[in-house]
């Protein structure tokens, strides 16, 4: 939980962060009493921020994400400890798969305590494996196998291009949703479209470049973590495409340089857009979800992943510190986004928050809107989607606006009557015309000198 200065900042969060922190604590009551059960079930409740999402899951779907979830975390430390050699850490990565029913594989690495308990004492994770229904079984296999040796391709490949970057984060981010929509339907027959769009979610959220939640968010979390990995020891983890770094620098490092500061953000949006491109696919795979506990899930990992891409928009300090959501601020989102409705909701309104950001002499500025562009209309076509003038940053409204120190980025007060009445004009032209941009989004460029009315969604 965050510093109790941090929750004062924002008592409007409290609530949110309370009947969070108590729903959890009564769902760490339920954890089975089997030692490899405790285990799995308490490692994933330190991991994840959020261990709820996955809890609204049947006993048996839910023990198989648990496992899954486990498996992953140890493919991705032994990807992720630049200590391993080369030689050693490719075949660990190609064969790990054989090793899942096997009680006395262990390793010592990884980077992060958790990490090394998971990996030091996987034989309580074999065990829960072997317990899982055969079907459970065959596909967290499957896609192991299938991760695992993507990985160990980009150990010994550079990620020089886009389309590298795409693929690799198919086999780190894309293939991990895929193989979670599976054990959800463990009958369903091989949907070659239906894979695109359910991977498109993940690598979404997985701005790694910008996060982590799940052990791959890549292309949300690659943007997030930049300063983390390019400071790893001994060696640097480098994931942004030299086809967009090096247009502003020539070496990635260069980007936490003071003096390349402007060229950095610029760079770091060119990220973010590219990310904003899987947005539509992830709001088309969410709309086929029929279940409700299925749609909370990936709901949950869409809406943070788009407010982190948010957050780090136009934001230098990627290239200076942790950036990430407000622990209160993803409570609130968790609990005001229950359906396709209230994703809906709030994409536009993080699409419109965006577009508040968009410097518009930018080199990609233009692309950067057109993108939150197609997110919208995506929104505004559905049936589901109803517009509501309602919470998600504050009330009365908050929106980030570029800080008088550059691109530090902060959220401004905006009267909410004023507001509410410049959007409803806005909607009622863009229904009329068919305009493609949202003329409520002059809204969110009324500033405010006082920094005091200021409120930012960024923890610490």
């Amino acid at each position: 939980m965050e510093s109790l200065r941090e929750i004062l900042k924002h008592p409007d969060e409290l609530y949110y962060l309370v009947k969070l922190k108590m729903a959890l604590r009564g769902a760490e009551k339920h954890i089975p009493s089997e030692p490899h059960w405790a285990f799995c079930h308490a490692m994933v409740y330190k991991f994840l921020r959020n261990a709820l999402i996955f809890q609204q899951f049947e006993t048996k779907i839910r023990d198989a994400v648990c496992v899954f979830f486990l498996v992953l975390r140890v493919l991705d430390t032994v990807e992720y400890d630049t200590s391993i050699p080369t030689e050693v850490k490719v075949p660990m990565l190609i064969d790990f798969y054989r090793h899942l029913s096997d009680i006395d594989w262990h390793h010592s690495c990884g980077t992060r305590n958790l990490d090394k308990v998971v990996v030091h004492e996987f034989h309580h994770v074999s065990t829960a494996f072997m317990e899982l229904e055969k079907g459970h079984q065959e596909t967290i296999v499957d896609f192991t196998r299938r991760m695992g040796a993507g990985m160990a391709k980009f150990i010994c490949k550079e990620i020089a291009t886009i389309d590298d970057y795409d693929e690799y984060c198919h086999y780190s981010a894309e293939l991990v949703e895929i193989g979670l929509f599976k054990l959800f339907n463990p009958s369903r027959k091989q949907d070659p479209h239906m894979e695109k769009l359910c991977g498109s979610t993940f690598i979404f959220y997985q701005a790694r470049t910008i996060y982590d939640i799940w052990s791959n968010q890549y292309k949300r979390d690659m943007i997030e973590d930049y300063l983390e990995d390019i400071n790893e020891i001994p060696k640097p983890r480098i994931f942004w495409p030299r086809e967009i770094y090096s247009k502003y620098v020539d070496n990635i490092k260069d980007l936490k340089c003071e003096e390349n500061s402007i060229k950095a953000v610029q760079c770091l949006n060119e990220m973010v857009t590219d990310a904003l491109k899987h947005a539509g696919d992830c709001l088309n795979h969410l709309s086929t979800l029929n279940d409700d506990a299925a749609l909370q899930f990936f709901g949950a990992l869409a809406v943070k992943g788009m407010g982190t891409l948010v957050l780090c928009y136009n934001n230098i300090q990627v290239f200076k510190d942790k950036v990430r959501l407000r622990h209160g601020f993803a409570a609130r989102l968790y609990e005001q986004t229950k359906t396709m409705s209230d994703i809906y909701n709030v994409f536009f309104e993080f699409a419109s928050v965006m577009k508040s950001k968009v410097e518009m002499h930018g080199p990609n500025a233009m692309k950067t809107l057109s993108e939150l562009n197609k997110i919208q209309e995506i929104c505004r076509k559905s049936e589901l989607f109803v517009y509501k003038f309602r919470i998600v940053f504050n009330e009365p409204k908050f929106y980030i606006i570029k800080g008088e120190q550059g691109y530090n980025s902060y959220l401004t007060a905006v009267d909410y009557e004023s507001a509410r009445a410049a959007y409803h004009a806005g909607l009622a032209h863009v229904e009329e015309s068919g305009a493609a941009n949202d003329q409520h989004d002059h809204i969110w460029h009324r500033r405010k000198k006082k920094q005091s009315h200021g409120e930012d969604m960024s923890a610490g």
